[in-house]
């Protein structure tokens, strides 16, 4: 069961790619493949199923729903260049943290730390509150949560 919501968050967000941004059917679309990642892990510890394939599909769904949420909204989002500088920056420790990982154990290790988590929910918030909070100020808030995952990460490595 908690698979089968993992998958219908992958197949929510490659339909979202269609739906026209800021539109209802977008906003509908985004906050069941949101929903869907708060309640998959819940449900298959409810129900004594979790997995490492679980946990990995967790993971591979969750990139692929940001991605598609990215598709769709970085084109919209006029930011700042410190604020690119900022993400690229977070990007070269997640990236150096699973590159280390996989070097170490032969597979990727995505961590589901805590404060990952808390990032994921902030950044998940975040194209809710374009509307009402400028990027340059609500992004300040994310990136320096997910700094600090960021580099926790480096240290659980």
């Amino acid at each position: 069961m908690a698979n089968a919501i993992t998958t219908l968050r992958v197949i929510g967000s490659i339909l979202m790619i269609f739906c026209p941004v800021f539109s209802l059917q977008f906003y509908i679309t985004y906050l069941i493949c949101g929903v869907s990642d708060m309640v998959d892990g819940a449900v298959a510890r409810a129900t004594n199923n979790d997995t490492k394939f679980g946990a990995q599909l967790d993971s591979i769904a969750d990139i692929i729903f940001i991605a598609a949420a990215s598709i769709k909204l970085l084109p919209t989002i006029h930011s700042p260049n410190w604020l690119w500088v900022w993400i690229v920056i977070i990007a070269i420790i997640k990236i150096g943290n699973l590159t280390s990982g996989f070097l170490r154990t032969k597979k990727l290790i995505f961590q589901h730390t805590t404060m990952n988590k808390i990032t994921g929910l902030f950044l998940f918030i975040l194209p809710l509150t374009l509307p009402f909070i400028e990027i340059k100020h609500s992004a300040i808030i994310v990136c320096s949560i997910a700094t600090i995952a960021a580099i926790q990460e480096v240290c659980k490595n």
